[in-house]
């Protein structure tokens, strides 16, 4: 496959700060995020409202947050931002600074109304989740009222019941979260370690199917693709051995971090090993969608109302941690978008 770099419309970048999530509204508005890792750090949770500039959201207030403070109502480490489709955001705080420990029981999944940039509600993970759990990322199903998580640092697939408030966590134990201990992580010739040691993340991507019926996900440092039918993850009275027996193994697939369907149950994964977004089908055949040397560890995706797929690149593979302690970013952190194929 030839790289085709017409495919890619850059929309933001930042030349100082890391860079996760994309979301953007039916409206077009789009957001992104910074969690607190190593490196420079100043806002949170932003608006993007020019090609290199930003405003933090939904206020300077929550983005002020420093060790010390209380952090049950600012971003602490904020992680990922999705538009669900009745066009609410939510933001998963983590709350776990440099992905060590969760900060005063601050990890949160917050809703905001975008008509009046206002939070609608706040779902908190004290007594539920451990101090070295890290929230990964959300997808909300509006029509059953559910949303889930996922967990990166643990394994594990947090299920939050949106009208009652009960949060659960699940397969907390399975393979299926975990990291496959046989797959040896190559990016940019050589084996993926931090300060010598391999590094193993866990449960990370994560999709819901059109219909909500399936959820998707997969650990972040291999190839394996797992689901499962939401109606087991939903049900409060199944026991874990149940609900373990329902996960399906799809096999091997790209090595991605984040994954998004389209309306048609398309799913793009981005494949950071070769700097490619590749999609899969509804009978889990992968096609290759675009290479591109741009695109430095494809990271979070969100789907425009007018057919754009939202890429943001997030340059994991370059940290100094990753690297020795060399920095080997050479481009800014960026947001990019390519119009989806019509189906």
């Amino acid at each position: 496959m030839s790289t085709n770099s017409n495919q890619l419309e850059k929309v933001f970048s930042d030349d100082t700060y890391q860079l996760t999530g994309v979301a953007v509204s039916k409206d077009g508005r789009v957001f992104t995020c910074y969690p607190l890792w190593p490196g420079p750090h100043k806002w949170s949770v932003v608006e993007i409202v020019g090609p290199d500039t930003c405003k933090p959201f939904p206020d300077e207030q929550w983005n002020s947050w420093k060790d010390g403070d209380d952090g049950k109502n600012k971003w602490v480490c904020a992680q990922a931002v999705y538009v669900d489709n009745e066009n609410y955001l939510w933001v998963v705080d983590p709350a776990c600074p440099f992905m060590e420990q969760v900060y005063d029981n601050s990890y949160k999944l917050v809703k905001f109304n975008l008509a009046t940039n206002s939070i609608e509600e706040v779902y908190r993970f004290d007594g539920i989740l451990s101090n070295k759990s890290y929230i990964n990322d959300v997808r909300v199903d509006t029509q059953r009222k559910v949303a889930y998580l996922t967990n990166m640092n643990e394994g594990g697939i947090v299920v939050v019941n949106l009208e009652n408030g009960t949060i659960i966590q699940l397969l907390g134990n399975h393979y299926s979260v975990k990291h496959d201990p046989s797959f040896k992580l190559i990016v940019d010739g050589k084996e993926f370690k931090k300060q010598g040691q391999p590094v193993h993340l866990h449960s990370d991507g994560i999709a819901l199917s059109p219909d909500g019926e399936l959820l998707y996900y997969k650990p972040l440092t291999d190839n394996k693709l797992y689901r499962i039918r939401t109606k087991f993850l939903r049900n409060e009275e199944l026991t874990e051995d149940k609900v373990e027996a329902a996960v399906e193994d799809l096999g091997t697939f790209a090595v991605t971090d984040g994954m998004i369907f389209d309306p048609t149950g398309n799913l793009y994964q981005g494949d950071y090993q070769n700097y490619k977004m590749v999609k899969i089908t509804p009978e889990l055949k992968q096609e290759d969608l675009v290479a591109d040397e741009r695109l430095i560890w494809p990271d979070s995706y969100s789907i425009s109302a007018d057919g754009f797929l939202y890429i943001s690149c997030s340059q994991i593979n370059k940290q100094p941690d990753y690297n020795e302690g060399e920095n080997k970013r050479t481009t800014p952190y960026a947001i990019y978008r390519m119009k989806l194929p019509a189906t």
